[in-house]
């Protein structure tokens, strides 16, 4: 199994010292054992400690990094992997068996009703240290006495190495050998083809709606796709549900594993503590991370380094209540496309202590308190805890802590009754409350006088959910995330907002924006934004069709033409490739045990097909092409192939059942919701591709390609049978390919080329189905998609967004929640790395892969004869995706008489190469 390395980032004063097996009397750092080995627990022999007069220091250096440990990384607990493990006669930990979890003083039995009001009573809380009690004209302050002892939690563990559970190792290219065919395709003279009446792209006026996001379709799945219910992955602690749940949202790792990994909704992080990590608290863990706390490596001099990584378990507040201990169970309820509520239970069967209402971008992290007493927890340790004399607003209570650490967190309670609350400071650790309450406490992190006065305007309401509506007018589209709220009426909402929403917003939603940032772990600083609504407008691609596209100029032929005028010399050459490819075994190369290398090989004869009716007009050739592909599009529609779908009762959803058998890798996770998007997508569009060349032929297959649709990007609750756009993330911009295993790091996605290429799918199937509504979407998505991309994800120069000293990469590699690192799940050769971000190359690759990004790339990586040295099918990628800059190049590599068939992807063809370089400008 694949070792998992952790970093552990240690505060400048604190010595790394060696680690021993099997210590008893120190708290160790557990690593999950492999199938056949013992648990392994290294513990720290010694700590230095920090006079309390250095902490304003203790600030991650994530420069300084120690591998503790290498192992099989799975299921470890949220922060488990602390960075000082310390004995367990330390002061500290006593303490937190003794009193950071005291027994309820009123049974939450006592509630009537789930988030019914409680009557609350009040207890005599007793600080264990000595608190010193200062008041002045703003407040009263707690100071908590120096630290002898004890020292501040200050520093997290990162992740250093891939979890490649449900990733198998396997590369996208399909390598097996493809011969050459024994003859050629050979059709008569008065053959000839079905010709489409159909505008291959709509004109701009055609495209107008006010609601885009329309169901597909509402009706079951189709019959040949088989109901089951007993999916691997047991939905866990879901309740309440009753739409089908979104495998690879935000807030996924709640229902998964350990149910302890975090959850990014930006610029926050939160998990669920569970009676560990420092603080051993059995609430709910608030994080934020600075710049200046990431770990770059392996070399963290090198520029561009190769990854850089968030500290995880860094317990700066939690959040908790009195009566949580040990039976406390974890639910969550009303899990949205953007949303979800967590619920602290003290025990199985009892209503909920604290909802926690999760929403992507949420100002605040925001507890509802359902009658039980709170607690405010820490690991960094407070410093001060100060309570405001004057209310921000009338009826909220107002505390601002100070850390260990330097950093200042604001805390706001506010209750419907006007009942008030407060707080005693127990021990460095630990505040808890004089008694029960019914109400909200909200935790935000202000680095300022003007963040604390956002704040003070803002509090007392929150985020509940968020509603997704978008319309497109003309060559317009533009998308709007409406929040429902809670908490104070007539209150502004305070929300974050990501660089490409900053960009994009409309003139009303900018008049809300502040200026404050919090830094996010992998999408730049995110923006305080003031308002209910946020509006982002975009440029939509509706030139663009299935030919080769300009995003500058459009095609050669003209608007609505795909006719391009080429030389007879270049039409020859490129008909010659075109039958011989057509001509070879397509039953053969696209039915395979794969969805994804299937629907590859799929689309690589739709577009050989295509070009050779559109670009080439040999209709009579294309015929005879379009009747073998047909046949093999007809095995996956009438649920023929090696793996059969089938439709998820469970979770909502239409899988392959090739992991039915145990083996959770297989066909890439695709039957735990791992890369839907990629792999329909190509069936997608290689669906849109026949059906523009044969409209009669989509009346009988519409309903198997919407499945599929509806798989990937419903696009409505009305539909209820699939979550609400599985992939597409509206909030970040771009998808998530990551299904249903729990992960440290939070969702990943690998090939940004292939999150784009489901996007164009879903717009060119709705074209052709003549669906405007998909159409619109598709080419909205397509849009968002491009403008995160060149944010988050492919790097010129000029981007501020990442790190300075990761641009250089030019590429992501991998982009995870908490991480990104310049790497595949398959190997770490420079063209893997930069070539899963170009395939397949398409007419949108011109728009997600500007000039000026492929140019830098292959400045970096592959010019002065680098891309020659390079073999296999990832050198034929390298220049198809030279055609973006030098079409003349790439066409003179295609065309050339000796010309390798072994630098060919097996789910790529010459032909279309040679189509996108010649149509681009690179043949006469």
């Amino acid at each position: 199994m694949k070792a998992a390395m952790w970093l552990t980032c240690l505060a400048p004063a604190v010595i790394a010292v060696p680690f021993r097996q099997g210590q008893e009397n120190f708290a160790p750092a557990r690593v999950a054992p492999g199938p056949m080995e013992a648990p392994i627990e290294f513990a720290l022999e010694t700590v230095t400690i920090l006079p309390s007069t250095t902490l304003d220091s203790l600030i991650t250096e994530p420069n300084l990094v120690t591998r503790i440990a290498e192992e099989s990384y799975q299921g470890i607990p949220w922060g488990e992997a602390s960075s000082v493990a310390l004995s367990s006669a330390d002061p500290r930990t006593t303490q937190a068996k003794r009193t950071q979890v005291p027994q309820a003083s009123s049974p939450v039995s006592d509630v009537v009703e789930q988030f019914a009001s409680v009557s609350v009573q009040t207890s005599r809380v007793t600080p264990q240290v000595s608190v010193k009690t200062t008041s002045t004209s703003s407040g009263t302050a707690q100071i908590l006495p120096p630290l002898t002892t004890d020292i501040p939690h200050t520093t997290g563990s990162v992740i250093t190495t891939l979890n490649t559970e449900g990733e198998p190792t396997s590369g996208p290219l399909i390598s097996t050998s493809i011969s050459s065919p024994a003859s050629l395709l050979v059709v008569s003279a008065a053959a000839t083809a079905v010709s489409s009446s159909k505008s291959e792209r709509p004109r701009p006026a055609d495209m107008t709606s006010q609601n885009i996001f329309q169901p597909v379709a509402t009706d079951a799945p189709l019959s040949i796709i088989p109901q089951r219910g007993d999916h691997p992955v047991p939905k866990l602690g879901i309740q309440n549900q009753q739409s089908p749940i979104g495998t690879n949202k935000f807030y996924a790792n709640f229902f998964l594993g350990s149910q302890t990994a975090g959850t990014w909704t930006h610029p926050y992080s939160v998990a669920w503590s569970k009676g560990g990590g420092s603080s051993k608290s059995w609430g709910m863990s608030i994080q934020h991370i600075d710049a200046s706390q990431r770990a770059f490596g392996p070399d963290p001099n090198a520029n561009p380094a190769q990854y850089f990584i968030n500290p995880l378990g860094i317990q700066s507040v939690v959040l908790s209540a009195s009566e949580l201990g040990a039976s406390t169970i974890l639910v969550t309820d009303s899990l949205t496309a953007f949303s979800t509520n967590v619920n602290l239970l003290p025990s199985a069967g009892a209503a909920p202590a604290i909802t926690f209402p999760l929403v992507q971008g949420m100002g605040f992290v925001t507890g509802i308190y359902h009658g039980a007493t709170p607690l405010l927890q820490t690991g960094v340790f407070f410093r001060s805890v100060t309570k405001a004399t004057n209310s921000p607003k009338p009826g909220v209570s107002k505390w601002t802590i100070q850390l260990e650490d330097g950093k200042i967190w604001l805390v706001y309670a506010y209750s419907p009754s006007g009942a008030g609350l407060e707080f005693t400071v127990v021990n460095n650790g630990l505040a808890q409350a004089t008694s029960g309450f019914n109400g909200i406490v909200q935790i935000a992190k202000s680095t300022s006088t003007a963040s604390e006065a956002l704040y003070d305007a803002a509090c007392g309401a929150y985020a509940t959910t968020s509603i997704l509506s978008g319309s497109a007018n003309g060559a317009t589209g533009s998308y709007t995330l409406s929040y429902s709220t809670g908490g104070m009426p007539n209150t502004s909402l305070l929300m974050f907002a990501l660089p490409h929403h900053i960009q994009s917003f409309d003139s009303n939603t900018a008049a809300g924006v502040q200026p404050f940032t919090l830094h996010t772990t992998t999408k730049g600083a995110a923006t305080a934004v003031v308002g209910n609504s946020w509006t982002m407008v975009e440029n939509l691609p509706v030139g663009m069709g299935f030919a080769p596209w300009n995003p500058s100029t459009g095609n050669q032929g003209g608007q609505g033409s795909t006719k391009f005028t080429f030389s007879q010399s270049t039409m020859a050459a490129m008909q010659a490739v075109a039958q011989s490819e057509i001509s070879q075994d397509m039953s053969t190369q696209t039915s395979l045990n794969s969805m994804y290398y299937s629907g590859k090989a799929l689309l690589k004869f739709a577009q050989i097909t295509y070009a050779l009716q559109a670009l080439l007009d040999q209709q009579a050739l294309a015929q005879a092409g379009l009747d073998k592909l047909k046949a093999a599009f007809a095995v996956f529609a009438e649920n023929r192939q090696q793996f059969p779908l089938a439709y998820d009762s469970a979770w909502g959803g239409v899988v392959s059942t090739a992991s039915y058998g145990g083996d959770s890798g297989a066909d890439f996770g695709n039957t735990y919701y791992n890369d839907h998007h990629f792999h329909y997508g190509y069936f997608i569009l290689t669906a849109a591709m026949i059906g523009h060349m044969d409209p009669s032929w989509l009346s009988a297959n519409a309903p198997y390609v919407n499945t599929l649709v509806r798989d990937i990007a419903n696009p409505s609750t009305a539909d209820p049978w699939f979550p609400v756009s599985r992939n597409m993330d509206w909030y970040n911009g771009h998808g998530w390919a990551h299904g249903l295993y729990e992960t440290f790091d939070g969702k990943d996605q690998e090939s940004s080329s292939e999150d784009a290429m489901s996007a164009y799918a879903l717009k060119m199937w709705g074209m052709v189905s003549e669906n405007s509504n998909l159409e619109a979407i598709g080419n909205l998505q397509l849009a968002v998609t491009a403008r995160a991309l060149q944010n988050y994800y492919l790097y010129t120069s000029d981007n501020t967004v990442q790190p300075s000293n990761f641009i250089g990469n030019k590429v992501a590699g991998i982009l995870f929640e908490n991480k990104i690192d310049h790497t595949t799940y398959f190997g770490n050769s420079i063209e893997f790395i930069q070539g899963i971000h170009m395939i397949p190359l398409l007419p949108s690759s011109t728009l997600t892969r500007t000039k000026q990004f492929v140019q830098e790339e292959w400045d970096k990586y592959f010019s002065n004869g680098r891309a020659e040295a390079i073999t296999g099918g990832w050198k034929g990628l390298l220049f198809a995706n030279l055609a973006l800059i030098n079409p003349a190049a790439s066409w003179q590599y295609f065309s050339a008489q000796c010309f390798d068939a072994s630098t060919l992807d097996g789910g790529a063809s010459r032909t279309w190469y040679m189509a996108m370089a010649a149509a681009l400008g690179g043949a006469q």
